[in-house]
């Protein structure tokens, strides 16, 4: 029996293959976010109670997450084989990776995320061939949720958006400088909160001023990590895939910024994990 799971920042979905429509979903697990004892809580606690009673028929979990790079992808493994199995196989990979596998399969393509945080790469069917690195909500993640939430506030409180615009913000998050600050410089995954302030934009899509302000951070994904990547010529005969929860809400401005730079949009899935149970099965 097979474990899937699939983590961002914000929320892990984890699944059995034998058993793909029942999706077990948890907060997100991120070794560079979180200690290897914020991890085995979040699995005793949240993924455990929840997991049907097979722990010991695991032959393998296969864990996709972000941060899950090669110096700390141990941590999630040690994590997993404490709280979940002890005599299962392991294996613990980049969500880079497993939204390769998910979109692609075994065929090439270039593959990116847009969730709470964004990257890209080449899959050549088989293995990944990285892009310009994604550094984070501070210094890149282009066209992420957190990015377009970083920008958003930025342009609020500097006069940069409308009016109205910035009195619809106030009324309908609640926040104000003083709890953005504190939320953002203060407390705990910063990122998620961030993240969290995308769906202002989604609902005012059809303001001229937030539908260009759209258009201008998924551009500045394309600018900043398509075109300027290592393989940027193959972006202009293979297809773009797009896993994330930001890619599938904004797909119109994804296809409207794409189009007039030559770029050709393949599949956009909002979640990864049943391209995965498809891979593992085959």
């Amino acid at each position: 029996m097979i474990l899937v799971a699939d983590s961002g920042s914000t929320k892990t979905a984890w699944c059995l293959t034998e058993d793909s429509s029942n999706v077990i979903y948890t907060q997100g697990i991120n070794p560079f976010q979180q200690t290897e004892e914020d991890i085995i809580s979040v699995l005793r606690h949240e993924l455990m109670p929840s997991l049907p009673t097979v722990n010991c028929q695991l032959s393998t979990i296969n864990f996709y997450g972000a941060g899950c790079t090669p110096e700390k992808a141990p941590l999630v493994a040690n994590a997993l084989r404490q709280v979940v199995s002890t005599t299962a196989t392991i294996h613990v990979e980049s969500d880079m990776l497993g939204a390769a596998r998910s979109v692609c399969q075994h065929t090439a393509g270039i593959v990116c995320i847009l969730g709470t945080g964004s990257n890209s790469c080449l899959y050549d069917g088989e293995q990944l061939h990285p892009g310009n690195p994604a550094l984070g909500y501070i210094l890149g993640d282009e066209g992420s949720g957190a990015y377009i939430g970083k920008r958003l506030v930025g342009d609020i409180f500097k006069h940069q958006l409308p009016e109205e615009i910035q009195q619809l913000f106030f009324e309908e998050t609640q926040e104000t400088q003083a709890t953005i600050i504190q939320k953002v410089y203060r407390a705990p995954l910063p990122n998620r909160f961030l993240a969290s302030l995308s769906p202002f934009c989604a609902r005012h899509r059809e303001h001229p001023a937030i539908h260009q302000f759209l258009l201008d951070c998924f551009q500045q994904f394309f600018l900043r990590n398509i075109f300027t990547a290592p393989w940027s010529q193959e972006a202009k005969t293979l297809p773009i895939h797009f896993v994330g929860s930001i890619a599938h809400h904004y797909q119109q401005e994804l296809h409207e910024v794409a189009a007039p730079l030559g770029l050709h949009i393949g599949h956009i899935v909002q979640a990864p994990l049943q391209g995965l149970v498809n891979y593992h099965q085959s």
